[in-house]
């Protein structure tokens, strides 16, 4: 289970992209805008890091541990 909402929603929703057919890319993009939606006061640059640390974390490594990011719940 993930904690954070803004984490389970953005890893939730690449994956779901990926499974219709979204582009790797593409996904990614649209999971760093629904980070930002989340937390408008991010960076792009921070946004983008945390998501793909979150991806690579839960998708790629298959890891159920916490991961680092924001302090939201």
């Amino acid at each position: 289970m993930i904690a954070r909402r803004c984490e389970r929603a953005v890893v939730t929703a690449y994956r779901e992209l990926r499974q219709v057919g979204t582009p790797d890319l593409n996904a990614f993009t649209a999971c760093t805008t629904l980070y930002r939606i989340h937390h408008p006061e991010s960076s792009l640059n921070e946004a983008r890091r945390l998501v793909s640390e979150w991806i690579d974390h839960h998708v790629v490594r298959g890891e159920t541990g916490p991961t680092p990011g924001c302090e939201c719940p």
